[in-house]
């Protein structure tokens, strides 16, 4: 069984076409658990449109997309579990792929086309373009992995949860990052599975430059550092 767990947040522009992306990928017995934090615009009318019965709406008003993410995490029942953005587009056989992976793997992440709000190819690789590499120490300094493009088996919740109380030091992709590098085996698949829109209205960077002070980032780590000290004595 697959969980696909979706974050929103006034998202009406994207949000069909990247439900349509993945509902065409998943079987009648996968589940689509989407936390909408407190949308005010058409963004959960859409998703009730939709009347499928693999989805599972909950409404929450964190104003924090990592604690929303983890809202939607916690409930998943799946074996397979994947996080998604509302306004990427997912390609044909992104499930497929990652099913293959993951049986020989407990974290996976893929390469994305990143591409503007209409879908204009901006990099055809975000890989090449930050040079992404597997490995603790390359991504507790500096992750270049992107939480959209995760997909993980369901023992990695057993270290990931619950994410640390402060997502402003620690963002719920770079925890979930650094726990699967030190824990669990982690690989990528080098081909894009996802057209990844960057526009003025995203969450987070996405992997791109940090727009955060050298002490900021130093913070970060050293915080993040912390709670995974934490992790391995609990």
């Amino acid at each position: 069984m697959i969980s696909v767990c979706m974050t929103t947040y006034n998202g009406e522009k994207y949000v069909r076409e990247q439900l349509d992306s993945i509902l065409n990928q998943l079987s009648e017995e996968d589940e689509l658990i989407i936390s909408d934090d407190g949308s005010s615009d058409s963004t959960v009318s859409i998703i009730n449109s939709f009347k499928d019965k693999r989805i599972i709406l909950k409404q929450s008003n964190f104003k924090n997309y990592s604690l929303n993410f983890e809202n939607a995490i916690k409930d998943a029942q799946g074996d397979y579990i994947f996080l998604s953005d509302q306004d990427d587009v997912w390609v044909s056989n992104k499930v497929q792929l990652f099913l293959n992976e993951l049986q020989n793997s407990d974290l996976v992440v893929s390469d994305v086309i990143i591409v503007d709000e209409n879908l204009n190819v901006i990099h055809d690789s975000h890989f090449k373009l930050y040079k992404v590499e597997k490995g603790f120490l390359i991504n507790f300094s500096k992750t270049r992995y992107i939480g959209a493009s995760m997909a993980f088996n369901r023992n990695v919740l057993s270290k990931v949860l619950p994410f640390p109380k402060r997502t402003n030091f620690c963002a719920y992709d770079y925890w979930i990052a650094i726990i699967s590098e030190f824990y669990f085996k982690v690989s990528l698949i080098r081909t894009p599975t996802m057209y990844y829109r960057r526009h003025n209205n995203n969450a987070s960077t996405g992997g791109l430059k940090s727009p955060f002070s050298l002490s900021r980032q130093i913070m970060t780590r050293f915080y993040s550092l912390f709670m995974l000290i934490l992790r391995i004595l609990k």
